[in-house]
């Protein structure tokens, strides 16, 4: 399950809009919000995608953010 209090506080610290992040990881905002909301599961492919966009590098903090 993902640890969204910590993802949400990445997104606030990076001052992107959650629309553009939609964007940057290839998936509508109404997806973003259900993968912020833990009704779905983030994919690999998302969760590198974000990490990019979002500039998180340290591995122990992708684990603390999406594999808690």
């Amino acid at each position: 399950m993902t640890n969204i209090d910590m993802l949400e506080d990445k997104i606030y610290e990076s001052g992107l809009k959650k629309g553009y992040i939609a964007a940057k990881i290839g998936v509508s905002a109404s997806t973003l919000s259900a993968l912020l909301n833990n009704r779905t599961e983030f994919k690999a492919s998302q969760i590198r995608d974000i990490c990019s966009v979002l500039n998180i590098t340290d591995d122990a903090e992708i684990k603390a953010i999406f594999f808690s």
